[in-house]
């Protein structure tokens, strides 16, 4: 372990298919006991930055450094089994035909039998599955599988961890335990991590450092509360949850709307610009039925709406509105239990330090 060099950096790693990048130009930095998220949408070049890390797929330009390191560039290669990296998939991988203590034996090339069989009942004793030593995969939950597998991933102390979705075949209340049993196994070993998901609750709930991915780059990379509430552009808002947008155009440093006036200092008179609000940062209020679009101090001015459609989703209801001023749909998620009739006239306004004014695309 060092405190002077990330345990994993890697520098303009690009890759491309028949002229096609995907992976343009990735950069990172991971310190040891950090988890990094790489969070994307399908085919947005995570899990093939996550192959030319692991050694199996080598970049066309770029390199990779652990604890400072060379490891990889277009000349110089260290071959995957000596990079000193574990991988943990989707699919599992366990060998069938080996028992539980052989798969995670499996990666154990060094030290005298004893100490390898003491290194297997040390970990399998750690994810709770002593029990199992002598069992086979076959004899396993899906869970218990999974801990499987990160006992194997352990095994031969591996500096860096690969993770690419490892959770998603696991149900949701499993996947919950499991990733937090992981997650607390990982930094107790000093281990830097790279997990690659495309569920942004998994990597909010998961990750020291999220980067997030499209169309084979790093668009913003943050700390989950900065990237979250401090987004780059509309589709990073989108990305982590529903949002409404509202088009205007800028005068005066003002972009007017239905809503209301909203700040927009800088940008040239005659912009386009959309102003994108996520839907519990819209306020329904109750004190202002049949007096009208009347404006608050906070709020702005509110607009009149016309109930289509609530829901019940567990901890709070969504209402969607179409709204007079375009008839557009516009959604509103409320705490706990409220489900309005169709039809229900409602006035609405938009807290306005949570919304994100961006030029429109």
């Amino acid at each position: 372990m060092t405190d002077t060099y990330p345990r994993l950096e890697i520098k303009n790693l690009k890759r491309a298919y028949g002229g096609r990048a995907v992976v343009d130009d990735v950069s990172l930095n991971i310190m040891p006991g950090q988890v990094t998220c790489l969070l994307g949408p399908s085919g947005c070049g995570k899990s093939t930055t996550l192959r030319m890390i692991a050694g199996v797929e080598i970049q066309d330009s770029g390199s990779i450094h652990v604890d400072g390191k060379l490891i990889c560039d277009t000349v110089f290669n260290v071959p995957p089994e000596r990079r000193e990296i574990g991988l943990m998939f989707q699919d599992f991988a366990l060998f069938p035909h080996l028992s539980v203590a052989d798969n995670v034996g499996f990666g154990l090339k060094t030290g005298t039998k004893a100490e390898r069989h003491a290194r297997i009942k040390e970990l399998l004793e750690r994810v709770d599955l002593l029990r199992f030593i002598d069992g086979y995969p076959h004899q396993l939950s899906g869970g218990e599988q999974q801990r499987v597998a990160l006992a194997r991933a352990l095994a031969p102390r591996p500096k860096i961890m690969l993770m690419d979705e490892p959770f998603s075949g696991l149900d949701n209340r499993l996947r919950d335990d499991i990733r937090d049993e992981t997650l607390g196994i990982l930094k107790e070993e000093g281990t830097a991590v790279l997990l690659v998901t495309h569920e942004p609750e998994e990597a909010m709930r998961m990750a020291d450092e999220i980067a997030l991915m499209r169309d084979g780059k790093i668009v913003q990379q943050g700390a989950p509360y900065n990237v979250y509430t401090r987004p780059i552009d509309r589709a990073s808002v989108a990305f982590f949850s529903d949002a409404n947008v509202l088009r205007a155009e800028v005068s005066g440093a003002l972009a007017q709307t239905p809503f209301g006036r909203f700040l927009a200092p800088g940008v040239p008179d005659g912009t386009k610009v959309d102003i994108v609000f996520r839907p519990q940062h819209v306020r329904i209020d109750f004190d202002r039925a049949g007096k009208g679009p009347l404006p608050t101090a906070t709020d702005g001015t509110a607009a009149r709406g016309v109930v289509s459609r609530a829901r019940f989703m567990g901890n709070e209801s969504l209402v969607e509105f179409v709204m007079d001023y375009d008839g557009s749909i516009l959604r509103v998620t409320v705490p706990n239990v409220f489900l309005p009739q169709p039809g229900a006239v409602m006035w609405l306004t938009i807290r306005r330090d949570k919304c994100f004014v961006f030029q429109a695309t």
